[in-house]
Formats: C-alpha cells, structure tokens, sequence
C-alpha cells in the first residue's frame, strides 16, 4: 500500500569506510515487503556520536553484527541491514512520515508521523545493541526503510516508531530523541543487588576474609552459579554457605572474560583488579571490598565499557561487601544539594544537560558549567541563565583554561569521551559522588584510576547509551504541552548538501547547538542561524530571540525548495 508516488532514487549521505562520507544522489529508494515500512524523513538531527561512528566505522560496537534477537531470514529479507565494512546511512535523531506498508503490516499506518526510537535494545551485537543509524541504516535520506518484526518492543509489544502529534515542527520532534538520551541517563534504574539467577565470581587474596555476600543478593534469589579464586579453605567454607553451586579455578585468568554479572574481589592486589576487568558481562558490576587495606597504586579500569556495556564499579574500604553494594544509588538523578558540574557543557549535549540540571527540582543545588571556548559558553548563557533565574538555581559558567578549579563536586556530567575526565572527577570528587559518563568513551579503552580515592569518597561512576521508549515519551509530552522546547538546541539548519558539512562541523566544533538537516531540502547548504538572513531573510523573520521556531521551519520548507 502507497501513500504517494515514490521516487526510485534519492539524495543519501553514506558512510562507506573510516572517515568516508559521500553524498550520493541516486541512491535506490527500497519499496517495502510483506512486513516492512517505508517513510519519508522530515528532518534529522546530527549528533557526536555520528561521529564516533564515522570514525570507528566497522569497529564500533553498534556497526557490528547482530548476534540475538532477530532470525538470519529477518536480517536477510531487510535490506537496510549493513553490519560490519557494508557502507550504511547515518543518522539516528529523526522524524519521519509513513508512506507506503507492506501487506503484513498491522500496527503501523500510512500517514502516520512518527518519532524514530533508535536504540533497538533486543536486538544484540556481542558488546551491546543495534540501532538505527548504525548496523541499520538511518535517517540521512530521503526515505527510511522500517521492518516491522524489529521495531516492535518483543517485551512489551510497544513501537519503536513512536506517533507523533502533527501540530509540532520537525526540529521539536527529531530532537526528543537526543533529550531523551539526557533523560535516560538521569532516570535509569541501577541494579543495587546480586543478579538473581545470574554468575558471580569471587576472587580473594591470601588472609581476606570473605563477608557479606549473602546480604546482597536479591529479593528474587542467589546467582545460579558462582566461580571461586580463592586462597585459603576459611574462604571456601564461606562460599559453601551462599546456596549457589560453587566451581573453583587456580587463577583469575581461568575466569572467561565478560561472563559475569557480579565480580567481587576480597582484598587490595593492583593485579588482580586490572585483571577484574574483563570478566564483567554487559551491565556487570565489579565491587571492591579492600578489607582495610590500600591498593597504592591507580588501576587500569575499563572506562569505556562504562558507558557502552554498563558496566559499574563499586567499593567499600571495610570488610563486606554489603556496604560496597549499599553505595549504589537508584538512579543517576540529582539529589538535594548537590554540587554539580557539567564538563564540556558549551556543546550541545552539554548544553541539554546543564538546562536538564537545572529544571530538575533538587533542593539547594548549584551547578558549574564548563568549557574552554568562549562563544560556545555564551551562547549557553543566553540559553541556561533564564532557567537558572526562574528556579533560583546559582549558576556559574567558566572558561577552565582561563580561570582552573579547585574545588570539589557531588556530581559530575562529562561530555565529552576522554577517560582522563573520569580521573579528574575521582580527582576533584566530594564523599557520595556520582560520575555521569554521558559521552561514549571507545569502547577499548581503559584508564588509570585512583580507586582508594573512588573507594574511599564512595563514588559511584555510570553511562548510558541512546533512550528508552518510555524516555522518548516523557520527553515527548513535555514538548506537546510546551513544558521544553527543544528547538532551544538548534544552532545551524541544512539539506543535503550540507550534511557532510555539517557533520564535519560537529567535529570541529563550529556550532554550540544542534544542526538540523531537512532531506526534502536537496541543494541547501549548511547555514547557521545567525546567518540565515544573508540567504533567507523571510525565514530569519520568521526566529525567535535568534532561536529557531516552528514558524521558520515552516518558510524555510517552502523558500528553499
């Protein structure tokens, strides 16, 4: 079933190696099968982690394979599926409108606008999972092929093809996506026990004791199995008692890597952790009971899975591990009097997070935001400090090359994905406090940590990668009933022919805000706002206080054509 006429090729930006971008503009436009989708893109919104990926091409986590979650005919059938060295289609911020359905498709329309959910969080590659834009192609072109068999929650049954109402401007719908992410990495709920029915490995050093497991397993039960490095038969007598079948092995490195929920080690070997490493699964915790000795030394720590695996680091400098597990909060939210600082704030996720921050709620809080670039931090001046005014929130913008700090914080939003921000942090941190590793450090990479400070403070370091459906939702209604606006992020707009531009102007951090392409727009250049009026006067009539509106997206839809 066709909505309209479709054309058989389209404008198209492919990614088609390591920094190989090229703007094709005959790119077959696929019609639908039995059980798929197919939508024009209203707009798409750029993103780092476009970036990231145009970087790391077949080497990262997203671009690789699927491994679960979906059957090798479903994969073969959908032709948007480009794993590994395949060129793909970038773009995962987007808004689209349904045009044609195949024959077996029940739960989606023609004509219906939606909001792309672009985490597809049951459908795995071996480190973490699909998603649109990625090993999937996205939504830099014209039309979007969907099937409707992935973009169907297994859990739920709910639609990774959000409805979105027609009264809002593309930009405000594209860009609930991005803010959605800010949000998950707020309200995303933190495992506080021992995995029920999951694997545990206890490793302990000669003379610790073992203490406090069983006080941290769940409500739902114990692991189903536990493997044991341990030194003395005082430990194995201890572990005999946890109601888990126990398997002991001579070292640590018989432990299989990423196969664990739970690592807890007994004890202060800088060894031994750095060896702890790799044993956590995806959203595996690693809990450090030191038994009141020190480690001495900084630790190579895996800061990168942090962020794409979800994996945690806790600790206690006492004897059980109980207290280790007790320092993890529910969620990554702000807490009444936190002390927050938002690292990188001037771009644009640093942007949405520090307006995040400050429209929280929390009691008594004061927020420090920072960069190293003057116009960028002005123009989240122009944007955060009437937010900041309204609640009563103090806010301080600083230049940190110009004016360092040397004061401590509770809670710290780093933006951008260098592990060494995560070492100031622990550096520059206050008893209780939380690291939100928002930016994706490359999956690989490890740093060197002080953990007797991380320990000792009681911090606690997480990540999240993309949103939830329910993220996407709440971030939605907020927009719909004119509780944000997030066209408050938008600092540039394009066509096509401006989005390798444009992409290359998030990596050299030309724009403070958000650059938002319309496909429909085929020879538009990439033009920041501030100078729409040299090409489109009647569209820079149409901006608010400099800021895009729905109004100027209207005009610019119809002048630019």
């Amino acid at each position: 079933m066709t909505e309209t006429t479709i054309p058989d090729t389209q404008y198209a930006v492919q990614l088609v190696g390591p920094g190989e971008l090229k703007l094709n503009q005959a790119k077959d436009v696929y019609r639908p099968g039995p059980t798929q989708i197919l939508a024009r893109v209203e707009a798409v919104g750029l993103c780092f982690s476009d970036l990231k990926l145009l970087k790391q091409f077949s080497a990262h986590p997203r671009k690789s394979e699927v491994v679960r979650g979906l059957s090798p005919q479903t994969l073969a059938e959908y032709p948007a599926y480009r794993p590994g060295t395949q060129p793909t289609v970038p773009g995962h911020e987007a808004v689209c409108r349904i045009v044609a359905v195949g024959s077996a498709v029940r739960r989606h329309k023609i004509g219906e606008r939606v909001l792309v959910q672009a985490d597809w969080r049951k459908v795995r590659t071996a480190e973490t999972n699909g998603a649109f834009g990625y090993n999937f192609e996205g939504a830099l072109q014209e039309y979007a092929l969907f099937d409707e068999r992935i973009v169907i929650e297994p859990d739920t049954g709910e639609r990774y093809l959000i409805p979105a109402p027609d009264g809002l401007s593309a930009s405000a719908v594209a860009l609930v996506e991005p803010w959605a992410c800010v949000e998950n990495s707020y309200v995303n709920e933190e495992r506080r026990t021992i995995k029920a029915g999951g694997r545990l490995a206890v490793v302990a050093d000669a003379g610790a004791k073992i203490a406090g497991l069983a006080e941290c397993f769940a409500r739902e039960g114990a692991p189903a199995a536990v493997a044991a490095c341990c030194a003395d038969e005082a430990q194995k007598r201890a572990l005999a008692t946890l109601g888990a079948p126990v398997e002991f092995v001579a070292s640590v490195n018989e432990l299989k890597n990423e196969s664990f929920d739970d690592v807890v080690h007994f004890g202060a070997d800088a060894a031994t952790i750095a060896a702890l490493n790799d044993k956590a699964a995806v959203g595996g915790i690693v809990c450090l009971v030191l038994g009141g000795r020190k480690i001495g030394r900084a630790v190579s720590v895996g800061v990168g899975r942090v962020h794409y695996a979800a994996t945690r680091w806790i600790g206690t400098p006492g004897g059980s591990a109980a207290d280790a597990y007790r320092t993890i909060p529910p969620t990554g939210e702000l807490r009444a009097g936190d002390q927050a600082i938002v690292v990188g704030a001037g771009g644009p996720m640093g942007q949405m997070h520090t307006i995040r921050i400050l429209c929280c709620g929390a009691d008594n809080l004061a927020v420090t935001a920072t960069d190293m670039d003057d116009a960028r931090l002005e123009s989240l001046r122009a944007k955060a400090a009437p937010q900041a005014a309204a609640r009563g929130v103090p806010l301080r913008i600083v230049n940190t090359q110009k004016t360092p700090l040397r004061e401590t914080f509770s809670y710290f939003a780093l933006m951008a994905p260098v592990g060494q921000l995560v070492a100031d942090a622990i550096a520059a941190s206050a008893p209780g406090a939380l690291i939100n590793i928002f930016a994706g450090i490359p999956l690989p990479t490890k740093h060197e940590l002080d953990l007797d400070t991380y320990i000792a403070h009681g911090c606690f370091m997480f990540g999240t990668s993309g949103s939830r459906i329910e993220d996407m939702r709440i971030v939605l209604d907020k927009v719909a009933a004119g509780q944000l606006d997030t066209n408050c992020s938008v600092d540039a707009v394009s066509g096509m022919a401006g989005a390798v531009d444009g992409i290359a102007a998030v990596e050299n951090r030309r724009m403070a805000g958000k650059i938002l392409v319309y496909p429909a727009l085929h020879e538009m250049p990439l033009i920041p706002l501030h100078e729409l009026g040299k090409r489109y006067p009647s569209v820079a009539a149409k901006l608010e206080h400099g800021m895009w509106t729905a109004a100027a997206e209207k005009e610019l839809l119809k002048t630019a054509r």
